[in-house]
């Protein structure tokens, strides 16, 4: 029986693969695995800063669901469209980004959640002023550019599925322990061999499949703590301003527009990366629509003690892991996170699965983001032109920070921000080698259509495994007839 991704059942033969419609279990399925993939990254930044900013553990909580509340109507925003002026169209999820996270705790411990509100909605405003000409920057971008910055934030994120191995942070007690460890080794195993010898839903949900069965194996030797399940209300709906009103302050606006700017960049870089995946050329409208969306749902947050928001990356790497490229699945997702924000409960399940657990699914997905850039890569010209030093130094500079953490400790804080982030240098880095490398190209439109990548072939890695062990069976029998043969002779 061939191998193939599940077809939905209205799409036709001239339907691309990301306005596929497929059925609602399927959608369902996958949309979780996606909500399951971003939670731990989703609830990180509103649990580091409100932690920082001194709220009490049930208000983080409630923190948390209004964050999951937002991330839900910007992904379904983002993924299906509004207005001619809103969403990129393509499946992309949006979350808190980490790129604002140390300069929101240091505005926090100086301003408040107050300044981080006000901060975060002129943050906000800048990006959607800045959408329309940014995203014009796309004559930047050439493949060479592209894929070596999309194979750098594969490997800069890296680190985190790291530390979810060890425990949670390498700072913390006891990190890098035996059990840990193992069942890190043991989830990724098992999401390995669901990927490679199941077929159809089974195969693209391998990652949720082995987050659950990792789950439970985690139970049977340490308990999950349900307190926290049992101490969140069942409901909880957004509001304006729950902890703080906004307060506008000149150094923490200008901090964090700054930071902006790096935040659209990567959004950028994931937005091409997904249009690569799924076979949709990315143009500047696109890139201009998807940055207004982030700029909004930032502005919008703002008035809810939020925070900024951008594509996450580590979802671009599980699309291109199951092959599931239809944006109908990841507006589900948005469907799920919004219910999740809104029954707190949900939201407080999740928090169960063990970080361990977490990060031997991350080494695929964050893998299979730098597999993305790679394959960008792979088509790239290198001769008689000065490409393979512009992926030299993107890579070379851009992994400084995430290899040796403390090189830029003597910067001023200020500084450190832009330095402290791989992506930002090798984004920097690219655009600036190549056009000083290879000169400026003049910017063509082209009309030609991508083809996306066929889906990974399960049956071909099943159907070694079966020849291998039939061959070794019949060098087995060949064998003992040889030896019975040759005691016969003896005798």
């Amino acid at each position: 029986m061939k191998d193939m991704a599940i077809p939905a059942p209205r799409a036709t033969g001239s339907t691309a693969p990301v306005d596929e419609i497929l059925p609602i279990t399927q959608m369902f399925l996958y949309g979780l695995q996606h909500v399951l993939v971003m939670y731990a990254g989703a609830v990180a930044v509103p649990l580091v800063v409100g932690s920082a900013v001194g709220l009490p553990p049930e208000h983080i909580i409630l923190l948390i669901s209004a964050d999951l509340f937002v991330c839900g109507i910007a992904t379904i925003i983002q993924s299906m469209g509004a207005t001619q002026w809103l969403g990129c169209k393509l499946p992309l999820i949006q979350g808190c980004t980490f790129a604002a996270l140390i300069p929101m705790v240091l505005i926090g411990k100086q301003y408040g959640m107050g300044g981080i509100s006000g901060a975060v909605i002129v943050s906000g405003i800048f990006i959607l002023c800045c959408a329309p000409w940014i995203s014009r920057l796309i004559r930047f971008f050439p493949k060479v550019v592209m894929g070596g910055i999309v194979t750098l934030i594969g490997l800069s994120i890296m680190p985190v599925a790291g530390g979810w191995i060890g425990g949670g942070s390498s700072e913390m007690a006891g990190f890098g322990d035996l059990f840990c460890l193992l069942m890190g080794a043991i989830t990724l195993v098992i999401i390995l061999n669901i990927y490679t010898f199941a077929s159809g839903v089974i195969k693209n949900t391998s990652v949720l499949i082995g987050l659950v069965i990792g789950t439970v194996l985690w139970s049977f030797f340490k308990p999950l703590n349900f307190s926290l399940v049992n101490t969140t209300p069942w409901l909880h709906l957004p509001t304006i301003m729950p902890f703080a009103k906004p307060e506008f302050h000149i150094i923490p606006v200008a901090l964090l527009s700054m930071v902006m700017v790096v935040v659209m960049v990567e959004t950028m870089s994931s937005m091409m990366a997904t249009g690569d995946i799924v076979g949709k050329k990315v143009d500047a409208l696109m890139l201009r629509n998807g940055l207004n969306t982030c700029g909004l749902a930032t502005t919008f947050c703002g008035f809810f003690n939020l925070f900024p928001y951008a594509a996450f990356a580590q979802n671009v790497g599980l699309i291109g892991l199951t092959g599931v490229r239809s944006r109908y699945v990841v507006s589900v997702s948005g469907m799920i996170l919004v219910l999740m924000g809104i029954f707190s409960k949900m939201a407080a399940l999740v928090v169960l699965i063990p970080k361990p657990v977490l990060g031997g699914a991350g080494i695929v997905m964050f893998g299979m983001v730098a597999v993305s850039g790679i394959r960008t890569l792979g088509q790239v010209n290198y001769r008689n032109n000065n490409n393979g030093m512009v992926v030299a130094l993107t890579l070379g500079l851009g992994m400084m920070p995430v290899l040796v953490p403390n090189l830029f400790s003597q910067f001023p804080p200020m500084v450190q921000l832009f330095l402290h982030s791989g992506i930002t240098i090798g984004t920097l880095t690219a655009i600036v080698a190549n056009l000083t490398l290879n000169g400026s190209v003049p910017f063509r439109v082209s009309h030609d259509a991508l083809v996306p990548d066929p889906l990974p072939p399960s049956s071909a890695a099943r159907n070694m495994a079966v020849r291998t062990v039939r061959m070794w069976l019949l060098l087995r029998k060949v064998q003992k007839e040889q030896q019975l043969l040759q005691q016969e002779e003896k005798g």
